[in-house]
């Protein structure tokens, strides 16, 4: 059946002319309508500021009507940088006769502070105050002499004998500095001893299941229950599980259901009665590479790659739908998973008749299962010819369907009872079926001709609901397995192989016998490269360099195990960390926050770490390290600002803070689930310092640290309280930061270091608590980020799986689902772009960031040479590079931050001179 062109050519011309909600349309070639985002200012999930002017987007010609959205979707992110810059670096604790009272951020410090003296300097200036030292020097200290008091600040001036000298030299040999870095400063004599660091307790686990439970524990009592979340579970079946509310899937719960869940390779929505087809049923878009909008270049980057890449929403290749589905429709989503959820149209809310669309991660045909209705099925880009072919077994018919945009789609149909469903070809934009049809519609796009039939015959009439993962470890061999098994439905599913599509991750892994059940046929994904279809109910995937032997201590890759520090480089870290031990650890961590109060703790455990174990001098640091407990306990009592609250809607711990506010951005969305993996992530990395160095701790805590782990990541489905694995999607690789917010490109993560922050100290917290399970679980995530955030984030020059125009980037920025963004939510500063993915350096920094990878990204973004050399980069962010530099050039780091006067305002919020010393000399 075949229809003439003058129908179609008439209809594109009049889609033209219409303007969709929040769009226009940009000049393009006469035959192409290109539609990119406009007005955002109607949209509450948009900022109001513009990222980029529109009219500087190169869209690429599009054979099929789309919509561009060239604004960076901001859900309620808010412009913080990710440490707390209104917080004073150098904030000290008010002791009597050891430091001044309170004082306000330096940079407004009164000038009358002046320690002609002083090694601390924050922007130029001398530290207030004095450096700590630990507490049996106290009594030997001279009282200040005189005060002075005004009506605005009070300030102590401090008449003292000098602290011992922190010159800062290197503990390597001059001649070991590589060409890359600075001029070094004196050598310190070489010492003839060296102390190793102590390495981690031998592994213990032996094929260990890393999926068993964390905890059956109840929410901790000082921990209230709310049941009046701002954000109501309406449009989800099942009522009372808890939710995976950072899912592929959420955009079909969440405020319009109108945007599309991206299921890789095809993305879906409903269409909700908008787009070329009116229709309110299920459209089905696959967007080719030709189809992709391209952001401007950036000349200052070499290559001067493009500063985006967007795939096309809108495109309504195919609609499944319902004669009897019109505007009075209702959507919801039941058994919402980790991996699938069930989507149910209905033409009524109490209506029985329904379609439902089992929507599965990677799945081969986007399958509708039809109970009493007439199918539809209909297109925006309109039939060029409907074909009956032969069925491919007894009981499914086949047809084949060309657009005009020339691509070809296959539609099998399983019919209860059997009866030819004779569709019928109605016009150039509907395909209609039997009244009173039940039984079950897949629709597949063909991109390799007979060949792909073949491939799609063969699996037709299975389809995939649900998916299921299990694992294990075994240490001694450094090696993890891990098996996604897809729960199958349909006709003859017991003869019958279930098509999938494997990311190249996936691929990369795959055993022996699964890379078997590979076939030829790839299907481009919206920002993951080419899927190939894999035929085969379960996937075994095997990463065989787990880090089980990674520690507290700074790691080498290389090396195989913890390095050791000479003892001049102990002695610069026992110099160095006074200044940084004397901070008022209570007044940085007890914030608004819990992103920038977990921060700080992790700053100060990582400080303390270094000076007890790394330059072994535990007295320095025993004040410290109490008033480190005593903090922590505040957020254990739940006395903090925001206290937590479990909310029994969604089913998660989450900040009170927006239900005291009502402001849902507040601490970037915590209430709304948003980073949980982030913010957690770092009290979870605390408390594993914390408890390693004093044991005795780990019992009164571990209860509040486990119910942080389970919120975040996990390790089972049958959680009554949470759900299985927020964060951390096992398909895509990675964690998305994105929670219970509407997003027209689905969910984003915009660092890839603290997703690999929240791995580390999973694994770290399950050493400490001996779990062998959460430690084993911890190294499979890490191993797996490891080779997920190179093929997709962190890209090199060979990278294939991301537009050769966009990898000169080196790291995507922001990654969605459905586009690539090289910024962030808090500026456009290719530090702040590049930093964001770097941040916090910690032992398994070196394993994910590759040297290769870092050593293309320093010469094109921070050398001398580039357009933003890191030596000339201001603020704290110029030690965040630094400290990344260590990964290749540990001498040039180490240079860095032992140079003498040190400015501390170089170092970020978040983090310690002491440690990235520390970092840099354990690689030398």
């Amino acid at each position: 059946m075949t229809l003439s062109m003058p129908l179609w050519v008439v209809a594109m011309l009049i889609m033209a002319m219409e303007r969709l909600p929040g769009t226009y349309a940009l000049p393009c070639l006469s035959n192409y309508n290109c539609l990119v985002d406009r007005d955002v200012a109607d949209n509450p999930f948009f900022s109001p500021v513009t990222q980029l002017p529109t009219a500087t987007v190169h869209v690429q010609a599009s054979s099929t009507p789309g919509i561009y959205y060239t604004e960076l979707e901001r859900d309620v992110r808010s412009y913080s940088q990710p440490f707390p810059t209104n917080i004073s670096y150098i904030t000290f604790e008010e002791r009597i006769g050891l430091l001044h009272p309170g004082v306000p951020h330096l940079d407004s410090a009164p000038s009358q502070v002046i320690l002609s003296n002083s090694n601390c300097y924050y922007e130029g200036k001398p530290c207030p105050g004095l450096p700590h030292v630990e507490e049996s020097r106290i009594a030997n200290w001279l009282l200040p002499q005189n005060t002075r008091s005004t009506n605005a600040d009070i300030t102590i001036g401090i008449s003292i004998r000098p602290a011992k000298s922190s010159a800062c030299n290197p503990p390597y040999p001059i001649t070991s500095a590589t060409a890359s870095s600075p001029a070094p400063t004196a050598a310190l004599p070489s010492s003839s001893t060296s102390t190793a660091i102590p390495a981690p307790h031998p592994p213990s686990m032996s094929g260990q299941n890393i999926f068993e439970p964390i905890s059956s524990d109840p929410i901790p009592a000082n921990i209230l229950s709310r049941d009046d979340h701002p954000l109501k579970k309406d449009n989800i079946s099942d009522t009372l599980g808890p939710v995976s509310t950072n899912k592929f899937y959420a955009n079909f719960f969440i405020g319009s259901q109108a945007n599309y869940a991206f299921v890789q390779p095809y993305a879906v929505g409903w269409a909700k009665g908008t787009g070329a087809v009116k229709s309110d049923g299920l459209t089905i878009s696959h967007i080719e590479a030709k189809q992709l909008a391209f952001g401007p270049a950036n000349k200052a980057i070499p290559g001067e790659p493009v500063q985006f890449y967007i795939n096309p929403i809108g495109i309504q290749s195919m609609v499944m739908s319902a004669a009897e589905i019109g505007n009075s429709t209702v959507l919801t989503v039941s058994n919402p998973l980790a991996f699938s959820a069930d989507i149910i149209l209905r033409p009524g809310r109490d209506s029985g008749s329904n379609i439902t669309f089992p929507l599965v991660q990677g799945m081969g045909y986007v399958t509708g299962v039809y109970t009493n209705l007439q199918p539809t099925i209909q297109t925006g880009v309109f039939f060029r010819q409907l074909e009956s072919a032969p069925p491919p077994k007894q009981g499914i018919f086949k047809y084949k369907v060309s657009l005009e945009d020339n691509t070809n789609w296959l539609i099998y149909i399983t019919p209860g009872d059997g009866a030819d469903p004779k569709l019928e070809l109605v016009n150039n934009g509907l395909i209609r079926g039997p009244a009173g049809f039940s039984g079950t519609i897949q629709m597949a796009k063909n991109p390799s001709g007979g060949p792909g039939e073949t491939i799609y015959d063969k699996s037709a009439g299975a389809y995939a609901k649900a998916g299921n993962i299990t694992g294990s470890v075994v240490a001694k061999e450094a090696t993890g397995t891990y098996r996604l098994t897809w729960e199958k439905a349909g006709k003859d599913i017991d003869s019958t192989p279930l098509l999938m599509f494997a990311l190249p991750h996936h691929v990369q892994s795959f055993d022996r016998e699964t890379q078997g059940m590979k076939t030829d046929m790839l299907l481009r994904t919206t920002t993951k490269g080419m899927a190939t279809a894999v035929a085969a109910d379960a996937w075994t995937l095997v990463e065989n360099n787990l880090p089980v032997d990674m520690g507290f201590a700074p790691w080498n890759p290389d090396a195989g195990a913890n390095a050791a520090l000479s003892n001049a480089a102990k002695q610069t870290i026992k110099d160095v960390a006074p200044n940084e031990l004397s901070q008022d650890i209570h007044k940085q961590t007890d914030l608004n926050s819990m992103y920038f109060s977990g921060k700080a703790l992790g700053k100060f455990a990582m400080l303390v770490y270094a000076v007890r174990e790394l330059a072994q001098d535990a007295p320095l640091s025993e004040s410290s390290f109490g008033t480190l407990k005593e903090a922590f306990a505040k957020f254990v009592d739940n006395k903090q600002q925001f206290p937590l609250v479990y909310d029994n809607v969604w089913k998660g711990v989450v900040s009170s803070g927006t239900y005291e506010t009502g402001d849902p951005g507040l601490d970037f969305g915590n209430t709304f689930y948003n980073d949980h993996h982030f913010h957690y992530g770092y009290f979870i990395l605390s408390a594993a310092i914390i408890g390693s160095l004093d044991p005795s701790w780990v019992d009164a805590n571990k209860a509040w640290v486990n119910t942080l782990v389970r919120d975040a990541g996990n390790s089972v489905s049958n959680d009554e309280l949470f759900p299985f694995s927020r964060g951390f999607d096992w398909y895509n690789g990675h964690s998305w930061a994105k929670g219970l917010f509407e997003s027209i490109d689905g969910k984003d993560q915009e660092s890839t270091s603290e997703d690999t922050m929240f791995a580390y100290a999973v694994k770290m917290w399950g050493k400490v608590v001996k779990d062998p399970s959460m430690e084993a679980r911890g190294n499979m995530m890490l191993a797996i980020l490891s080779r997920s955030l190179n093929n997709y984030f962190l890209m090199k020059s060979d990278n294939v799986n991301q537009p050769k125009n966009f990898i000169g980037n080196k790291v995507t920025g922001i990654l969605f689902e459905n586009k690539a963004d090289h910024t962030t939510y808090f500026g456009a500063n290719l530090e702040y772009i590049q930093g964001i993915h770097m941040l916090p350096i910690i032992p398994s920094s070196a394993y994910t960031r590759q040297k290769d990878f870092v050593r293309e990204e320093w010469d094109a973004m921070f050398s001398e040479k580039a357009s933003t050399p890191a030596s000339k980069v201001q603020g704290g962010w110029q030690g965040v590079l630094y400290s990344n530099l260590a990964i290749i050039d540990p001498v040039a780091s180490w240079d860095f931050f032992s140079k003498e006067p040190f400015d501390l305002s170089r170092i970020d919020g978040g983090a310690t001179r002491t440690w990235y010393l520390a970092y840099a000399a354990s690689r030398f």
